[in-house]
């Protein structure tokens, strides 16, 4: 049985089903930031667990699988995810990355309005040739991608040349990293980059 986090106005018109990245659970420092940032703005957040992160609680050192592993988990959130309005899936690194891998299919059924994805892990850092974006070309749900300037998993001047569909709109966050996170001497902050990564997720439309 899959457990949510739910967080926001519980009428809200849009809900964001979001997914964790590979090392960091649903309730960490940067989900809990992300999803009353959200809250704030009015957008709702059911925020779940895949099975080898929920193991982790209960002292079961599981290591992330391979993305297309977790592909059903993601379609059971799908499923549980009891909303009354417009219904967004994504998540942050890994967790956005698996979302946009049954994104269009759930898109073709209705089942989704759109895609978020908060650090869209573009290829491994340090590996640019290794590139996960060969699904991203054909992309027929509306996606958001929220990505740090400077992130390893892909930085502005990398994406800027690969072959994106037209339906991906990407948000640059300044100086950002992985976690959207700029430096000190950038003069901005972390809760900067999130609010202006979250005040573009509440006007998408």
């Amino acid at each position: 049985m899959i457990s949510f986090l739910d967080d926001g106005p519980a009428d809200a018109g849009t809900t964001l089903l979001l997914a964790h990245g590979a090392g960091a659970p649903m309730d960490s420092d940067w989900m809990n930031a992300v999803s009353a940032q959200l809250a704030g703005k009015g957008v709702r957040t059911l925020r779940f667990e895949f099975g080898y992160m929920a193991a982790r609680r209960s002292g079961q050192r599981k290591p992330p699988p391979r993305a297309e592993v977790l592909l059903d988990e993601y379609r059971q959130a799908v499923a549980a995810a009891a909303t009354g309005g417009r219904l967004l899936i994504g998540g942050k690194s890994l967790g956005g990355r698996v979302a946009s891998m049954v994104a269009d299919e759930l898109f073709r059924t209705g089942k989704i309005a759109g895609l978020v994805c908060l650090g869209y892990p573009f290829h491994p850092p340090g590996q640019p040739d290794k590139l996960r974006t060969a699904h991203l070309a054909a992309m027929e749900c509306p996606t958001l991608i929220c990505q740090g300037e400077r992130d390893p998993f892909g930085i502005r001047e990398e994406v800027a040349s690969y072959k994106l569909a037209g339906t991906i709109a990407v948000q640059w966050l300044p100086d950002g990293d992985h976690d959207l996170k700029p430096r000190k001497a950038s003069g901005r902050t972390l809760a900067d980059n999130l609010d202006e990564a979250t005040g573009r997720v509440a006007a998408w439309r």
